[in-house]
């Protein structure tokens, strides 16, 4: 029955939304000491932005220290370019990059993605949605947003500072530059993508706190008949399953996904593959519960069926069951994140 399952948590995660992480989770226990930027963890923000949806004057040429211009391949505008900034650390001074750098204590994500746009480039902006999340474990996450500017001006060689030389629209291959590393191309290519035919919903961060950096999982099973099943914890009020990162220098390595895998192979039989995780969501309070800067990601996966018709394996322990949605909205929303892959793509 409808009463025996999350509903109104699964209509929250599955818009986008947060639901309160509470202090319960599901597998091995979790840290003891909240997670803290700067001490145990580093959140890196980076942002695309296009400037066809500028609302100034477009800038002038690029600076003489700029390479010029090579022929531009065909893009779907003519105003097309995208904001780079020129580093002024001396490790990489010279090279270009989006703008990007480290959350302080204190920020929320989106106010430390604004921040370093400014700093960086002059420019003020608003995120429009998250387009992917990379980590190397919960010691290092990085989230790439997609931005419009929203005014500023851009900074010139004459305003070069600590934080960059200079920023410019770049309406060329960004190949052409000498960048300081290749792993923002596929975010830009992501970016381009996204803004021809958005593949998810816009996704940006949702403000409630927790103290850990966590996962809840919408863990679905569906079989070629189209049932669909989704694997609830059982203490107290049936839920999501929540589980947290550990801090230990092997968890570290594991990644977001180990305390998942974790999970499913302590309960379901036998070893399970899930498909790779996809982020509905993300909730955050700067300065949160215990004072810690704790992420929570609402994150979809599927284990994929057995034989056609098959049922989901049941579980070990009686702390999950699998609760069948019968309900043909919540049903169908479900199935449709899972086969068009509606998701923001979490690269590890």
């Amino acid at each position: 029955p409808m009463g025996e399952a999350p509903t109104p948590e699964l209509d929250a995660v599955l818009g986008g939304g947060g639901w309160d992480v509470g202090g319960t989770f599901e597998g091995p226990p979790p840290p003891t000491g909240p997670i803290r930027l700067g001490k145990n963890a580093c959140y890196v923000v980076l942002a695309v932005l296009f400037n066809e949806e500028v609302r100034q004057p477009p800038a002038g040429p690029p600076p003489p220290q700029t390479p010029p211009v090579p022929t531009r391949p065909p893009s779907p505008s003519p105003q097309d370019g995208v904001l780079l900034v020129q580093e002024a650390k001396p490790e990489c001074r010279g090279k270009w990059y989006l703008p990007a750098g480290r959350m302080e204590p204190g920020e929320s994500i989106v106010a430390a993605m604004r921040r370093e746009v400014k700093e960086e480039t002059g420019l003020e902006c608003e995120a429009l949605t998250l387009l992917a999340l990379e980590e190397r474990g919960p010691a290092w996450i990085r989230f790439a947003f997609l931005a419009r500017p929203t005014g500023g001006t851009l900074k010139t060689l004459e305003e070069a500072d600590a934080e960059s030389l200079q920023a410019t629209w770049w309406p060329g291959d960004p190949c052409a530059l000498p960048l300081r590393a290749l792993d923002i191309l596929p975010l830009l290519d992501l970016a381009a993508r996204y803004r021809r035919s958005p593949p998810h919903p816009p996704t940006l961060p949702q403000e409630l706190p927790c103290a850990l950096v966590c996962l809840r999982l919408l863990l679905a099973f569906t079989n070629d008949a189209g049932d669909l099943w989704v694997l609830l914890g059982t203490a107290g009020t049936p839920h999501l399953p929540v589980v947290a990162c550990g801090t230990s220098p092997a968890e570290l390595r594991g990644g977001l996904r180990l305390p998942v895998l974790r999970l499913l192979r302590d309960c379901l039989p036998p070893d399970p593959h899930p498909g790779p995780l996809g982020l509905l969501g993300l909730q955050h309070r700067a300065g949160g519960a215990g004072g810690g800067d704790g992420v929570c990601f609402n994150v979809l996966l599927s284990i994929p069926p057995s034989s056609p018709g098959a049922a989901p394996p049941e579980p070990h322990s009686p702390a999950f069951r699998w609760w069948r949605v019968e309900e043909e909205s919540l049903r169908g929303r479900i199935l449709q994140r899972l086969r068009d892959a509606a998701t923001v793509p979490v690269r590890s």
